[in-house]
């Protein structure tokens, strides 16, 4: 009897052993194949979805002060601001996070590098929308593909708040409405009652 117990224990040992195996191999190929059914589930679900995500602002060929500060409110950094003023109107005063890349500097051409990749987003600006209009061209004739012209220039980005800084900027006291926005809209009332 305890042979008889013995075998079949050793019986059912190895059927468990073998069903083991069986779900092993049936897990292993459920889970090779599983990543095209999950891909195929996202990809049907988000047919079945409306678009409810919103999407950054792409770059256009001319863009306003609100297009650029849209597009940094989004906090994408994968973006690069070149004021080709000269040098000393730069250290007064420009755009925050803009890169310095005097006219001259850039007639003489601009190689990619892996942190301005040919791809990489540009937004330029100049004292006036014609220089502002040849620096992009320089910049597309260097290879270059997205390049967009800041029309307006500082004024126009001054003019909606966005932030500045430089020697002459930081220089210029604040005024309430660079904090708050019901400051600032008195300001503007009170500019236009004056008019």
């Amino acid at each position: 009897m305890e042979n008889n117990l013995e075998n079949n224990l050793e019986n059912l040992t190895d059927k468990v052993q073998d069903a083991k195996e069986t779900v092993k191999e049936k897990l292993s190929d459920d889970i090779k194949h599983s990543g095209d059914k999950v891909s195929e589930a996202i990809l049907d679900a988000k047919e079945k979805l409306p678009n409810i995500t919103p999407t950054p602002p792409g770059i256009k060929a001319q863009s306003s002060a609100h297009d650029l500060k849209s597009r940094l409110e989004w906090g994408e950094p994968a973006l690069t601001i070149f004021d080709v003023r000269d040098r000393e109107t730069f250290n007064n005063g420009h755009i925050m996070g803009a890169m310095p890349m005097p006219m001259e500097q850039l007639s003489q051409g601009i190689e990619p590098s892996p942190s301005l990749a040919l791809n990489r987003d540009i937004y330029v600006y100049s004292d006036s929308d014609e220089q502002t209009s040849q620096a992009a061209s320089q910049l597309r004739n260097s290879g270059f593909v997205n390049v967009s012209e800041l029309q307006g220039g500082l004024a126009a980005w001054k003019a909606i708040g966005g932030p500045t800084e430089g020697v002459v900027e930081s220089m210029t006291p604040p005024s309430a409405g660079d904090y708050n926005v019901v400051s600032r809209i008195s300001e503007e009332s009170a500019k236009s009652a004056k008019q």
